[in-house]
């Protein structure tokens, strides 16, 4: 493994570019680690793992679409964590209370079953009692047998709130959201079915991801339907100022700079009986590049030329 560039700040976020198969830059992948100010590191810091060498799928707002090259083995997967804490901490120890490491970088995990793997030698290779791992998924079909064996990992493992499930699912218009996620994927109801298989008493409920778009409804009522307010809640985020999102003149619902521009829907949402959860990041990420794929591309299309957090340039990588 080979750290081909380093991006960011530790006040915020950091994002590394790995080469995990030799100098090949179709073998790079994304790590990011971050923390939300203003809380400090020891009590919540969160690395994001990639899971896949691009990915098959291809939403118009992710990055990490296109020139897939198939899936990471759980020794990668490991290797992204390990170099991220050890930079950190200088061992595999974790002083952290919550610890959340993500599979939701580049590609969908639920392709990849090595993501079971890692999740299941994760408590053996790191020292980290506030440890909570985190899957983010589209829940594409087909995909039944990880997503049983995710459910057995869970409860034996990280029971009692110790993990949590997100689906990405954007709007509540299915016609729409075949454009927003194009492949075959779990409808509304089979998606509530499993959440009601998967969710048990101490258990953190189980997160319905929209990155909301300005022309994708998000209806409480359709929401009613098929997910209950008691296992699932509503994250609101907006569409990240990414290269696809600007080529696909995506706009998003939610203003970063202006977040009571969603007070209307999370109010309808909470009515509903929704939890809601209105994520809006330090805007100094978008300028990062921490965002999903954002900086990889860029890397990837002009080398060592990729914007700092200041809008500047960087002249190299290391």
């Amino acid at each position: 493994m080979r750290l081909l560039a380093e991006f960011g700040c530790d006040e915020i976020a950091k994002v590394y570019v790995l080469g995990l198969r030799g100098d090949d830059p179709r073998y790079a992948v994304e790590v990011t680690e971050s923390v939300q100010p203003p809380i400090p590191r020891r009590k919540k810091w969160v690395v994001i793992v990639s899971t896949l060498f691009g990915c098959p799928v291809g939403c118009p707002m992710c990055d990490a679409g296109g020139a897939y090259r198939g899936k990471l083995t759980a020794d990668e997967m490991l290797a992204q964590i390990h170099f991220v804490v050890r930079r950190r901490f200088g061992s595999n120890t974790v002083p952290v209370e919550k610890f959340k490491i993500q599979f939701a970088r580049m590609g969908e995990p639920a392709f990849n079953p090595a993501v079971i793997s890692v999740l299941e030698r994760l408590p053996q290779e790191l020292n980290a009692p506030g440890l909570i791992p985190s899957v983010s998924t589209v829940a594409p079909r087909g995909c039944e047998q990880f997503f049983n064996r995710l459910l057995e990992v869970k409860e034996r493992l990280y029971s009692g709130g110790r993990f949590q499930l997100q689906f990405s699912i954007h709007t509540t218009d299915e016609t729409l959201r075949e454009r927003l996620i194009p492949v075959r994927k779990w409808s509304f109801a089979e998606i509530g079915a499993f959440g009601r298989r998967w969710w048990r008493k101490g258990d953190r409920k189980i997160t319905l991801n929209f990155a909301a778009e300005k022309n994708s409804p998000i209806s409480p009522d359709i929401l009613l339907q098929h997910f209950d307010p008691e296992i699932f809640l509503i994250k609101l985020t907006p569409l990240n100022p990414t290269e696809s999102v600007r080529k696909n003149r995506l706009v998003s619902l939610v203003d970063p700079e202006r977040p009571e521009s969603a007070s209307p829907l999370v109010r309808r949402l909470s009515e509903a009986g929704y939890d809601v959860i209105l994520s809006i990041g330090e805007t100094a990420e978008n300028r990062i590049g921490s965002n999903c794929g954002q900086y990889i591309t860029v890397w990837r299309k002009d080398g060592c030329r990729i914007r700092d957090y200041a809008g500047q340039q960087s002249p190299q990588p290391l």
